[in-house]
């Protein structure tokens, strides 16, 4: 995807809105590096695959009030992260287990916040416990070779910024729950329900988690 000045003028735009908007509601928002040509603009030595925060102390500036993080997209279409660990944190999937765990919310009733992005990746939105980071759940969850679990110290692309090939999109957005994040063992049973479904996950070797 060719990102133009008028492209990026307009997501600049959007995306502040988006970043201002999820500050007001005391989510840790950040501005991450986006993608301009053949390398990822806001930060020197930032990864090609996806988004880091611009910020080398963003740990520093979680909790920026609103007004702070408005002046961050004044200039420039940074992609909006969020820092997990605080208020939201993540369960990571890929996008064939990640709709099969969705199909599963919907079949027991339950709505989650469920965000994608163009390289197929899901992410599931809980509510952030520190007391849950060493968990039973946290532990099962980490031990699937398709899952990353986003706590304390890591972060994520929120919708609608932008990648090499497309946006983060949403799957369902947070509205639809009333803004409520839900526990992360919601998503766990869930995405075991989905497992258990499909053959092909079972005798898997375990992979640890990116972040806890």
């Amino acid at each position: 995807m060719e990102w133009s000045d008028s492209w990026r003028g307009a997501f600049r735009i959007e995306l502040r809105a988006e970043a201002i908007g999820l500050a007001w509601r005391g989510w840790p928002v950040l501005p991450g590096t986006y993608p301009a040509g053949l390398r990822w603009e806001g930060r020197d030595g930032a990864r090609n695959e996806g988004p880091v925060p611009v910020h080398q102390d963003w740990a520093q500036r979680v909790g920026t009030d609103p007004e702070h993080v408005a002046s961050w997209w004044s200039g420039r279409p940074y992609t909006l992260l969020v820092a997990t660990g605080f208020v939201v944190d993540a369960v990571e999937v890929g996008g064939e287990l990640g709709r099969r765990t969705a199909a599963a919310l919907r079949a027991a009733g339950v709505p989650v916040p469920i965000a994608a992005t163009p390289t197929g990746r899901w992410l599931f939105l809980t509510a952030s416990d520190p007391a849950d980071h060493g968990s039973p759940s946290r532990s099962e969850l980490s031990e699937h070779p398709d899952v990353v679990l986003h706590g304390r110290g890591s972060w994520i692309p929120l919708p609608p910024s932008p990648f090499q090939h497309g946006v983060v999109h949403w799957r369902v957005k947070p509205q639809v729950c009333g803004w409520q994040l839900p526990h992360i063992d919601v998503v766990r049973d869930a995405l075991l329900s989905a497992c258990r479904k499909d053959e092909a996950m079972v005798g898997q070797p375990l992979a640890a988690s990116r972040a806890a």
